[in-house]
């Protein structure tokens, strides 16, 4: 373990150790009875001295204090395996420049010969990101408001339509980790080169999923509540405070169950808000359909639900029928993004 300790250029000391620590030697004088046990360990506590790093010094003096023979040689044991774990990290600190400068093209040719020896290693990482960029490339949802510019822009002829904006790499890669944050856990085909970072995404996926559902509720609440109350930022943060934790406590348990809770509770602060605020509070068909509408959310094709989790369809109107009320979708989605931060 000492010669591993030593720099190529130390050659005098590699050749003193390994003749006061010669092998056989030492076995024909422990044969004979003749090994002299403090010397050899006082030899050995020197050069330890000598090669440590200075965060070594004091467990090497500890050394030198033990008179129990297999103490001591258990202690040197431990101390060079810490001084060779030292040594290691600097060969590495030292080489860190060179290995920087050369580990880009050493992985990029590496990686190129996998593929080369296995051409569909790759498949799902292509098909992700070709699902990024179709998503991408897809026009948006056509709508009242988008057939009446397109209308007018038709109106004239010598108006040329702008050519969609060319996609670029980072777009699309961004695009992907998006779709990553609803993936379906159900789909095997996960991207091969992010298969390490697959729990971390699942950690950020459901987090994603918490903010939908709280971002719902706080929609569909403040059709119910009305401007005065979900204007008051105090209510607003009781709500969402009282959302996530319920959401929390049955994070374990199907979204259905966790929602029908979610969905009492909510009604319930609502009601009592506008009792205390003077205001008009609940009737019972208002609170049945608030309660009915908030344990919709749970499922993952809810309307409201699918408004806050794709933004390209905030541009349209939400229906009435859904929110109770003639609020523009983008508008609410404001008031609830700032609820929710």
């Amino acid at each position: 373990i000492l010669l591993s300790l030593l720099l190529p250029r130390q050659n005098r000391l590699r050749s003193e150790i390994e003749e006061a620590l010669d092998m056989g030697l030492l076995k024909q004088e422990a044969e004979h009875g003749a090994l002299n046990v403090p010397h050899l360990s006082k030899y050995i506590l020197n050069m330890m001295t000598l090669l440590c790093a200075p965060v070594r010094d004091e467990a090497v003096q500890k050394l030198e204090n033990i008179t129990d023979p297999v103490r001591l040689l258990r202690g040197i044991f431990q101390v060079l395996g810490l001084m060779k774990m030292d040594m290691v990290n600097y060969t590495i600190q030292s080489l860190q420049p060179q290995l920087q400068e050369h580990s880009v093209q050493y992985e990029r040719a590496k990686f190129q010969d996998l593929l080369n020896k296995q051409p569909s290693l790759l498949d799902h990482t292509t098909r992700w990101l070709s699902r990024a960029a179709a998503d991408l490339s897809a026009p948006l949802p056509s709508g009242p408001d988008t057939a009446d510019a397109a209308s007018s822009a038709c109106s004239s002829p010598g108006e040329v339509a702008n050519s969609p904006e060319p996609l670029s790499p980072t777009m699309v890669l961004s695009q992907g980790f998006l779709n990553l944050l609803l993936w379906d856990p159900e789909d095997d085909e996960f991207p091969e080169t992010l298969l390490t970072d697959r729990a971390r995404l699942q950690q950020l996926e459901a987090q994603v999923r918490q903010l939908t559902v709280l971002a719902s509720v706080l929609l569909v609440s403040s059709s119910f509540s009305g401007s005065v109350l979900f204007g008051s930022p105090q209510f607003v943060d009781k709500l969402k405070r009282l959302t996530k934790a319920l959401l929390e406590e049955f994070k374990c348990r199907p979204e259905e169950e966790a929602m029908l809770t979610v969905s009492e509770q909510v009604a319930q602060e609502i009601h009592q808000s506008l009792k205390n605020m003077g205001l008009a509070a609940l009737s019972s068909d208002n609170t049945a359909s608030l309660i009915g509408q908030l344990q919709n959310v749970s499922r993952k094709e809810n309307c409201v639900r699918s408004v806050i989790a794709s933004p390209e369809k905030s541009s349209h109107r939400a229906s009435g029928a859904v929110l109770g009320s003639g609020v523009e979708t983008p508008q609410l989605l404001v008031l609830t993004a700032k609820a929710v931060g």
